[in-house]
């Protein structure tokens, strides 16, 4: 599943919404790849790149590697993906 979120085209209070949840993600300042210790099969990966004024940041991770301060951003965006 790919998706384009664009703040610009959201609602004041979702695209504010959205910026907190990058925010409390300290997205830009996490690694470019985040790992499991395990690996388990049939999972999902995710591949997230933002970009916010002059700044792009990607990461990639699979399922398992989602740390807590992140899944609240990742819930949102699947949420949002799926029209929600």
């Amino acid at each position: 599943m790919t998706k384009v979120i664009d703040t610009a085209t959201l609602p004041a209070e979702k695209a504010n919404q959205l910026r907190r949840l990058v925010d409390a993600a300290d997205f830009f300042h996490l690694p470019a790849t985040l790992t499991a210790k395990t690996s388990q099969p049939d999972r999902f990966q995710y591949h997230l790149t933002i970009q916010q004024n002059n700044q792009l940041h990607t990461v990639v991770m699979s399922e398992q590697a989602v740390p807590s301060t992140l899944k609240p951003l990742i819930d949102w965006l699947m949420a949002a993906a799926r029209g929600g």
